[in-house]
C-alpha cells in the first residue's frame, strides 16, 4: 500500500514514515505538512493511505478529511495524532477515518492499525476490471467494522510458541478484564518478554486489543483487553 504522511513536524513525519517503511507491503510514496498540501499531494500522488495529523498549522486533519470525502476521495485514511478530544475522535469516525491512533506510540501500535486496515480493503476488494466489490458474508462486514466476536486461538502460532500456553496466556488476559504482559507473565509463570510475545500475536491476529496507559514518567504501559 501506498502511503502519505501527513504531520507538521519533520521529525515525527520522519519516523512515522520509517516505522511504514518497516511494515511489510507498504511504502511512503510522500510528505505533507499542512492540509492544503496534503489535498493536493493526494490528487497528484493517489496514495491508498493517508497517515494524518489533527493539528495542521492550515487546516485542521479533520477539515482535510471531510473535504476528501466531499470530493469523492476514497482513500483511507488512519488519524495519527495528540487529539484526545471525543469530538475529534467522533468526527474522524463520521468522516470514514479507519483508525485513530494517538501519539506517543511505538512502531508495533501503527504496524497493528496498518494491517488491519489492509485486510479490511482487501476484504472488501472487487475483480479487476469489475465495476463493484463481489457480495460478502456477515463475518467479512464485522471484520470491516471491527466488530463480531474474537477470534479463540489461532491454530496457526509462530514459532517459538505453543497453543497450550497460548490458551493459558488467553485465559488470564480474559478473566482480568485488562492485562499487561508483566501480569500475564506473573500469572502463566513466564518471562515477561515471551508473555508478550503471546499476547502481541492475539492483537496481530484479532484476538485482543490493546492501549497505551500514561504514567507520571516514563514510557506507557501497553494493556491488553479479550473480549469475553
Amino acid at each position: 500500500m501506498r502511503v502519505l504522511v501527513v504531520d507538521d513536524d519533520f521529525m515525527v513525519a520522519r519516523i512515522h514514515g520509517r516505522f511504514v517503511e518497516q511494515t511489510d507491503g507498504f511504502e511512503v510514496v510522500g510528505t505533507a505538512r499542512t492540509g492544503a498540501e496534503a489535498l493536493a499531494l493526494v490528487g497528484e500522488l493517489r496514495p491508498d493511505l493517508l497517515l494524518l495529523d489533527v493539528h495542521l498549522p492550515d487546516l485542521s486533519g479533520l477539515e482535510v478529511l471531510e473535504q476528501l470525502r466531499g470530493a469523492g476521495q476514497e482513500v483511507a485514511v488512519v488519524m495519527v495524532t495528540a487529539e484526545r478530544g471525543a469530538a475529534a475522535v467522533r468526527a474522524a469516525r463520521h468522516g470514514g477515518a479507519l483508525q485513530y491512533l494517538v501519539k506517543p506510540f511505538e512502531y508495533d501500535d501503527l504496524a497493528d492499525r496498518l494491517r488491519r486496515v489492509a485486510t479490511t480493503l482487501a476484504s472488501l476488494a472487487g475483480e479487476p476490471g469489475t465495476p463493484q466489490a463481489p457480495e460478502v458474508d456477515q463475518a467479512t462486514i464485522d471484520q470491516a467494522f471491527g466488530t463480531g466476536r474474537a477470534a479463540a486461538v489461532p491454530a496457526m502460532l509462530p514459532k517459538g510458541l505453543s497453543a497450550e500456553t497460548a490458551d493459558l496466556v488467553l485465559e488470564a488476559a480474559r478473566s482480568a478484564g485488562e492485562i499487561s504482559a508483566s501480569e500475564a507473565a506473573e500469572v502463566v509463570g513466564l518471562s515477561r518478554v515471551t508473555a508478550r510475545r503471546y499476547l502481541e500475536h492475539f492483537v496481530d491476529t484479532g484476538a485482543a486489543e490493546v492501549r497505551l496507559q500514561y504514567g507520571g514518567t516514563g514510557r506507557p504501559e501497553r494493556r491488553y483487553r479479550v473480549p469475553r
